[in-house]
């Protein structure tokens, strides 16, 4: 007497599995759902900071705008006028002091990008040899990045004091007719205040070039030495536009810099006898002399639209390049 063993057919099989698998897709898709503990988080989180970038940068920029197209003194809400284009075309016509302030932040542009950055890359490029102390190196020129510019402001002003400065003490000028007024004269102030500047931005674009060095592949160091390339070789045409999205940032870094340049020469003589900035004189016609809210929200206009230039190319690049990505 033969027995037999019923064996499931392959359909009847694959049918019997079919509800496990789709619960277990179901099961696998499952979202946890936020407690609202949770929510509560989130909600900090992100509305905290948005309140803050709201009430500190937002409003106070689209008021900027709006008090630019007014005459205001600042002394009552009652005094405010309608002006339209009056202020804007002040600023550019009228005011003496708006266009040697665009030749200095053009200037400042020229000497930070050319000067200061050229030596901040040539820092980096010395630390990233592996030398020792390069460490303590590396704090030393980034310690100025850590220091407000009010206080290199100071710092300098120590250094560059015509009877008791360090500078006129070496050159052995200090106390004599022939010692420099550095930030008193006219024609020499603003290329002392543009070294100022330049000391703390070398250490910012050294640290910046450090971290584009290290995130550089080595296997491409090695190929072009196999093809008998030397070191400025290697480093000109290999590492340098290895580091293109570093050079990008630190482009618009520089441009923003030269634009929102403003506590050196604040601190020196309040942007005037030769050391004009935009900056400078958006302060200065909103708190000090001859006050008129109206003409200075119109050069804090005039330099946010010109700030927004190397920031909006920038972000398209980037966005642009993450969605064809």
């Amino acid at each position: 007497m033969s027995s037999t063993t019923d064996v499931p057919s392959a359909g009847n099989a694959t049918a019997a599995m079919a509800p496990t698998g789709r619960r277990g897709i179901r099961k696998n898709r499952r979202v946890r759902r936020l407690s609202h503990r949770d929510k509560i988080v989130l909600s900090i989180m992100v509305g905290v900071p948005t309140l803050i970038q709201l009430i500190l940068v937002w409003i106070p920029t689209l008021l900027s705008v709006l008090l630019s197209f007014t005459r205001w003194n600042g002394l009552g809400l009652d005094g405010i006028r309608a002006a339209g284009l009056a202020n804007y075309q002040y600023v550019v016509n009228d005011s003496p002091a708006f266009w040697p302030a665009v030749q200095h932040n053009i200037l400042w542009l020229v000497f930070l990008a050319f000067i200061a950055t050229p030596i901040g890359l040539l820092l980096a490029v010395l630390l990233d040899q592996n030398i020792r102390g390069s460490n303590i190196y590396q704090s030393v020129f980034f310690v100025p990045v850590m220091l407000s510019l009010a206080l290199i402001g100071i710092i300098w002003q120590l250094f560059y004091q015509k009877d008791n400065g360090l500078l006129n003490f070496l050159l052995g000028t200090a106390g004599t007719p022939q010692a420099v007024d550095w930030f008193g004269d006219p024609h020499v102030n603003i290329w002392a205040a543009l070294v100022a500047a330049t000391w703390r931005h070398a250490g910012y674009v050294m640290i910046l070039y450090l971290a584009g060095l290290k995130g550089v592949d080595a296997s491409l160091r090695e190929a072009a030495s196999l093809d008998g390339a030397n070191a400025t070789q290697t480093f000109f045409r290999i590492v340098f536009p290895a580091m293109r999205p570093v050079n990008i940032v630190i482009i618009v870094i520089t441009i923003i810099e030269s634009l929102r340049a403003f506590d050196v020469v604040w601190v020196i003589n309040k942007g005037t006898n030769g050391l004009e900035l935009i900056s400078a004189l958006v302060i200065t016609f909103l708190v000090g002399e001859g006050q008129s809210i109206g003409i200075g929200s119109a050069f804090a206009v005039i330099l946010l639209v010109i700030s927004l230039v190397p920031i909006t190319i920038y972000l398209s690049r980037t966005f642009g390049k993450e969605s064809k990505s």
